[in-house]
């Protein structure tokens, strides 16, 4: 089998898929007389990122694989494929997904030891049922507290291969696009950079964001989701991405 057919069996694939593949998957799918090596394969994703490159597509890889999906800088036109309004996750929940992100694996009180406030089981609950957070271990300690940490799908939602592509703090605070999700008070910010406990814990102060965020634990709901369409927020796919209710 040439180039030609190799890549275009790999683009059909990331097309027709709805999830990301790994290379490995990919070679799988050719019959084993004509089957390309995992190297002509990784041959054909580079060859099809570089001819996406002036497109409203793009190649992306992440930690379950590779995606074919709508460019960052298009997904406020494409977003209007799907009028019906797009779900949103609480203020308290995104700052708490920050925190594990940064600082995992890290036990329920830590979080609330940072924050300042109660974490709601439902924050907890809903992060794990979208499998963006498990329980990792427990801490040595009286009680033997939970340690959760992100998962695989976490760094697959958010476009990222490792936990090493996330942001530094002092980026996730200067970008505009970034701070929309993840919006930390300077005391959490501080805390987290130096990994000492914050000096004078208090609540959240509120900021405009908190007209369009439910800013308060207690609202937090188990039907609470990101949303999907504010602009630079996630990327989106080639199809309507599904989660599990």
């Amino acid at each position: 089998m040439n180039e030609s057919q190799v890549r275009n069996v790999v683009e059909a694939a990331l097309l027709a898929a709805g999830k990301p593949l790994h290379p490995a998957e990919l070679v799988e799918l050719f019959d084993e007389g004509v089957r390309p090596t995992t190297a002509e394969v990784r041959e054909a994703l580079e060859t099809l990122a570089e001819e996406y490159g002036n497109r409203g597509i793009e190649l992306k890889e992440t930690a379950a694989g590779f995606r074919i999906q709508v460019r960052r800088e298009l997904a406020n036109e494409i977003s209007r494929l799907w009028p019906e309004r797009p779900p949103r996750y609480s203020r308290a929940l995104l700052e708490t997904l920050a925190l594990i992100a940064y600082r995992q694996p890290i036990t329920r009180a830590e979080i609330e030891a940072v924050r300042g406030v109660a974490v709601n089981p439902n924050i907890v609950k809903t992060i794990i049922e979208r499998n963006w957070v498990r329980v990792v271990g427990h801490r040595d300690v009286p009680g033997r507290p939970e340690l959760l940490g992100t998962t695989r799908d976490f760094l697959d939602y958010f476009g990222l291969r490792t936990l090493d592509e996330l942001p530094p703090l002092a980026e996730l605070k200067a970008l505009d696009d970034i701070k929309v999700q993840f919006d930390l008070p300077e005391a959490v910010v501080a805390q987290l950079v130096s990994g000492e406990p914050a000096a004078e814990p208090g609540p959240v102060p509120t900021t405009d964001l908190d007209a369009d965020l439910t800013s308060s634990d207690e609202d937090a709901g188990d039907d609470e989701e990101l949303s999907a369409a504010a602009p630079d927020s996630s990327e989106l796919v080639a199809g309507p991405r599904q989660l599990d209710d």
